[in-house]
């Protein structure tokens, strides 16, 4: 059995099914890119987090710029697998529409990310597992205790676009099936998560993913757990290749590492160790410098990933494929990213003032959780009505977020985390300060 292009390029949207006229110069897929790029949550991650928390310095990467350059790599690796497998598309694709697709999947994939990325991420998990002990998550199911103690960015992302944003519970931003299929990197739920607690779907949204799935007729692997979508691939890959260039790049520019450092690694990955030379030998900047290996670097990874991409074409249709495409690509260009994530986990990483300013973010969330979930279960043992002073304006600043005294607890953790989670780093730490009392 294996998936089909017909099914998994469908025009259906999600929360709205009636498909209305083509507009003239935009496809159903150019719609979903637009309500992407338009949303709020698209436009916050502008302040949040990439790798280096709150950086003074303009040129360092936000989760918005990430974003939008993996996008840029998504649409050419789109277009060039639609080019290839043009004979097997249904008339109403052209490859520019894959390349579409693959875009605002790209776009979307941070969209769910919290504030001060990874460490905002284990901040949350630790907090619930912290409370686990307590009385705030006793009347839990198992999976949804799990959810909370294993919150992936990922899974809120899928979330938001399908649930918070725009159409609150009514379809979010009421995305094309092909769209959010590309977007499901982890298409199980927390039952299934991997080793490092990956997974697509909290248990919120179980019934959306299942639906997904059989509209796109992906291949079922067991209770809310679907292959890939094809192009998900393509989406993981160009992710892969901002990280491992990207990274590097911003390490340059704060100091952490110099040119020299990184030049071999980008050598490698533009699979030609005499490359000329002549820029090397100017008074250029670093910036420069990386600028003129970038491309030739990205271009040659692009060409790995491709080629990945059509020796595993059956099995990635048959849902079968369990690898990584740069991985199983060019020797040069596996083992230069071997050397780049090295290199950053080694020296990036663990750079002391990133170090500084994620504890820092990881306590002011720390003031976040226990401020709103305390409201939330609060409100939800007591009432409206013996609320007390503090709870209740707590409560107040989640606006349209706010649950109400009959939502079921788990349900309204998830609307407190979609409130924090939604937040960019500065407000988060504002808040936090204000909440915290630590403001005169």
């Amino acid at each position: 059995m294996a998936m089909q292009w017909d099914r998994l390029l469908t025009t259906r949207r999600y929360g709205h099914e009636h498909l209305g006229p083509r507009e003239i110069g935009r496809s159903h897929f150019h719609k979903d890119n637009d309500r992407i790029v338009f949303s709020s949550a698209f436009r916050r991650l502008g302040r949040k987090t990439q790798v280096h928390p709150l950086a003074l310095n303009d040129h360092i990467h936000t989760r918005l710029t990430h974003s939008i350059e993996v996008g840029s790599l998504g649409r050419t690796l789109g277009i060039r697998v639609g080019e290839l497998i043009a004979g097997q598309l249904p008339d109403w694709i052209s490859p520019h529409d894959l390349g579409t697709v693959v875009q605002s999947a790209c776009l979307a994939h941070d969209i769910g990310n919290p504030p001060f990325g990874h460490a905002g991420e284990y901040a949350i998990r630790d907090w619930f597992r912290r409370e686990a002990s307590g009385d705030l998550l006793e009347t839990l199911s198992p999976p949804e205790l799990a959810d909370l103690e294993t919150f992936e960015g990922n899974a809120q992302g899928f979330r938001v676009v399908t649930c918070i944003e725009n159409h609150l519970f009514d379809g979010g931003l009421r995305l094309t099936y092909p769209t959010l299929g590309t977007l499901l990197k982890y298409p199980w739920t927390v039952e299934r998560a991997t080793a490092g607690g990956k997974f697509s779907c909290f248990q919120s949204e179980r019934a959306i993913l299942d639906k997904l799935g059989e509209e796109l007729g992906l291949i079922p692997l067991g209770p809310h757990w679907w292959s890939r979508h094809p192009l998900t691939w393509l989406m993981e890959a160009a992710d892969d290749i901002c990280y491992a260039i990207l990274d590097l790049e911003d390490a340059i520019e704060l100091n952490i590492l110099g040119f020299d450092e990184i030049r071999p690694i980008l050598l490698q990955l533009c699979g030609d160790l005499r490359y000329d030379d002549a820029i090397f030998a100017t008074q250029a900047s670093a910036r420069r410098k990386i600028s003129a290996l970038r491309g030739t670097a990205m271009e040659n990874m692009i060409e790995s990933a491709l080629s990945a991409f059509c020796c595993h074409y059956d099995a990635i249709m048959a849902g079968e494929y369990r690898g990584e495409l740069l991985a199983d690509g060019n020797e040069g260009v596996r083992d230069g990213l071997a050397r780049a994530k090295r290199l950053a986990r080694e020296r990036v990483f663990p750079d002391t003032r990133k170090t500084e300013l994620e504890v820092g973010g990881y306590s002011s969330l720390g003031t976040l959780l226990e401020a709103f979930c305390r409201a939330v279960h609060d409100q939800h043992v007591k009432g409206p009505e013996r609320l007390n002073y503090r709870s209740e304006k707590i409560l107040s600043l989640m606006g349209i977020h706010a649950p109400s005294p009959q939502t079921p607890l788990y349900a309204a953790y998830r609307r407190a985390l979609d409130f924090i989670g939604g937040m960019t780093d500065t407000y988060a730490t504002y808040l936090a300060r204000q909440i915290g009392g630590l403001n005169p």
